[in-house]
C-alpha cells in the first residue's frame, strides 16, 4: 500500500474521531503542528525514526510534547507510533486538511507576488479569489520578484497567471507573428 494511502487511511480515521467528539477543527491544527514539529527539528525526526528508542518511548515523547492536547488525539498519535507510521505525520496533516477543507467548503491557495503584499492588498487578493473560485479561499503567500508585477494563482490543478511577465511574453510573441 502507498505511504499516501496509508497517510489518508489514518487522516480519515482521526477526522471520524474530531467529528464524533466535536474537536475536528482543534485536531486537524494539532496533526499540523506536530507534522510541523517534526519537520522543522532533525533531532526529533530522528529520534521517532531511530530503531533504538523503543515505541513506548516515542508515545510519550510526543505526549509530553502536547501536555495540553485531547486525550483521544494523545491516543491516536501512540496508534500511529506503535504501527510504525511516524513517518507520514507530514502526509497525514496534508490528508486530514484536505478533508477538512471539503467539509468547510474552502480551498488553498498558493499566491505568488513579485513584492511583499500588505495586509489589506493580502485580504482584498483573498477576497476576491473567494469570489471568482466561489469557495473561501485560504491563500499562502510567495514572493518571486522574476513575474515582474501581478500575481499568479495556483488553486489546486488551476493556475491563475496574471502576472506582467507572462503579458509581456504575449505581447512579444504577437510582436514576432507579424
Amino acid at each position: 500500500m502507498r505511504s499516501e494511502s496509508i497517510a489518508r487511511n489514518y487522516a480519515e480515521a482521526l477526522f471520524e474521531l474530531g467529528e464524533k467528539s466535536g474537536a475536528t477543527a482543534r485536531y486537524g491544527e494539532l496533526l499540523d503542528a506536530v507534522a510541523h514539529g517534526i519537520a522543522a527539528a532533525p533531532t526529533v525526526a530522528a529520534v521517532l525514526s531511530s530503531p533504538r528508542v523503543t515505541k513506548p518511548q516515542k508515545a510519550a515523547i510526543l505526549e509530553q510534547a502536547l501536555p495540553k492536547a485531547p486525550r483521544e488525539f494523545v491516543l491516536f498519535l501512540g496508534a500511529v507510533v506503535k504501527r510504525g507510521r511516524q513517518g507520514l505525520f507530514g502526509e497525514m496533516a496534508q490528508a486530514y486538511l484536505g478533508l477538512l477543507d471539503r467539509k468547510l467548503n474552502r480551498v488553498r491557495a498558493a499566491v505568488t507576488v513579485a513584492r511583499p503584499a500588505d495586509a489589506k492588498l493580502r485580504r482584498q487578493i483573498a477576497e476576491r479569489l473567494t469570489q471568482v473560485v466561489g469557495k473561501e479561499v485560504l491563500p499562502h503567500f510567495h514572493e518571486d520578484p522574476a513575474i515582474l508585477g501581478g500575481l499568479v494563482v495556483r488553486v489546486g490543478d488551476r493556475v491563475f497567471d496574471g502576472s506582467v511577465r507572462r503579458r509581456m511574453t504575449q505581447l512579444r510573441r504577437a510582436l514576432l507573428a507579424r
